[in-house]
C-alpha cells in the first residue's frame, strides 16, 4: 500500500508539471496546443540524444532543452499563432483556430521526429538505483524527477503570486480587455506565458524521459493526461495543476496496484467525468457568467 501511495504520489507531480505548461498556454494565450504531447516527446528525445551521443547528464541537458524549448515556443507564437490571435474576434474563436492550427502542427512535430528516429520506442538508463523510503524502495530517478517537478512548480507559483509580472500574466489570463486599460502588453503576455509553457514541457519530457519508454507517436498520451488535468483542477489555475495532478497519478497507481494496470486508463476517464459531474468548471475553477 505504500510502495503504491509514494509511486502515485511520484507520477501525480509529473503529471501536474506537465500540466502546468499546458494551463499557461491555454489559461493565458487562450492556445489549445493539441501539439503539445509531441514537443514533450522531442525534449525526451533531444535528451536520449545529449546522453548517448554526447554523454551529457540530463540533469545538466535541462540548462540545454528547458532554453530550447522557450525559444522554439516563442518563435511559433509570433509566427504561426500570431496572425490567429490578430484575426480571432473574440477568445472563444481564437480557442476553435489554435485547436486547428496546433493539431496541424501536431502531424508535422510527430513526423520529423519518426523521420528521425522511427517508430521504435526509446529508453536510456540513468540514476535507477534503488532507494529505501519509508520502508519502500523507489528508483533515485524518479526520486530526483519528483523533486525537480516540486522545484519547478514551487518557483512558477512564486512568480506568478510574488512579481509584478506574475500579476500581470494573472490579469490577462481573467480579463485581456481589462488588462490593456492598465498599460499591460496582451500580445507580449501572452507569448511569455505560451513560451514559459514550451519551457515547462520541454523540462517534463527530459524528467520523463530518465525512467519512461517513449517513441515518436507516443505524445498524444501526455496531451490526453495534460487537458485531463487541466481541465479537472481548472483552466488556469495552478494549485488545481497539483490537486488533479496528484489525484490522477494516486488512482493510477491504486488501480495498477490493486485491480488491473489495464484499466488505468478507464479510471482516468472516469474521475474526470466525476469531477465534471460536480463542478462543471473544475475543482478550483470559476463559473462563467
Amino acid at each position: 500500500m505504500t510502495n503504491a501511495i509514494l509511486t502515485g504520489l511520484m507520477l501525480g507531480g509529473m503529471y501536474a508539471l506537465i500540466a502546468m505548461g499546458l494551463t499557461l498556454q491555454y489559461g493565458v494565450a487562450r492556445i489549445m496546443n493539441l501539439s503539445y504531447g509531441e514537443f514533450l516527446v522531442a525534449a525526451a528525445f533531444a535528451s536520449y540524444w545529449l546522453f548517448t551521443g554526447w554523454a551529457l547528464n540530463p540533469l545538466v541537458g535541462l540548462a540545454i532543452v528547458v532554453p530550447t524549448g522557450f525559444g522554439v515556443s516563442m518563435i511559433l507564437y509570433r509566427v504561426l499563432l500570431t496572425p490567429l490571435v490578430r484575426r480571432a474576434a473574440t477568445r472563444d474563436a481564437l480557442e476553435v483556430d489554435s485547436i486547428l492550427a496546433t493539431f496541424g502542427m501536431m502531424f508535422i512535430v510527430q513526423g520529423i521526429m519518426l523521420t528521425m528516429f522511427g517508430g521504435a520506442y526509446f529508453s536510456y538508463s540513468f540514476l535507477s538505483i534503488p532507494v529505501a523510503v519509508l520502508g519502500e524502495t523507489l528508483a533515485l530517478n524518479r526520486l530526483i524527477a519528483f523533486g525537480l517537478a516540486v522545484l519547478f512548480g514551487v518557483a512558477l507559483y512564486l512568480a506568478l503570486t510574488r512579481t509584478r509580472f506574475g500579476t500581470a500574466i494573472r490579469a490577462v489570463a481573467v480579463d485581456p480587455a481589462a488588462a490593456r486599460l492598465v498599460a499591460i502588453d496582451v500580445t507580449w503576455i501572452s507569448a511569455f506565458a505560451f513560451a514559459i509553457g514550451g519551457a515547462l514541457v520541454a523540462a517534463a519530457g527530459v524528467l520523463i524521459s530518465m525512467f519512461l519508454t517513449f517513441s515518436a507517436s507516443s505524445g498524444v498520451v501526455f496531451t490526453m493526461k495534460a487537458l485531463i488535468v487541466v481541465v479537472m483542477g481548472g483552466v488556469g489555475n495552478l494549485l488545481g495543476c497539483l490537486v488533479a495532478g496528484l489525484a490522477l497519478g494516486l488512482s493510477e497507481s491504486l488501480v495498477a496496484t490493486f485491480v488491473d494496470p489495464g484499466l488505468t486508463l478507464a479510471v482516468n476517464f472516469a474521475l474526470f467525468l466525476g469531477v465534471l459531474l460536480v463542478k462543471p468548471a473544475g475543482l478550483f475553477g470559476r463559473a462563467q457568467r
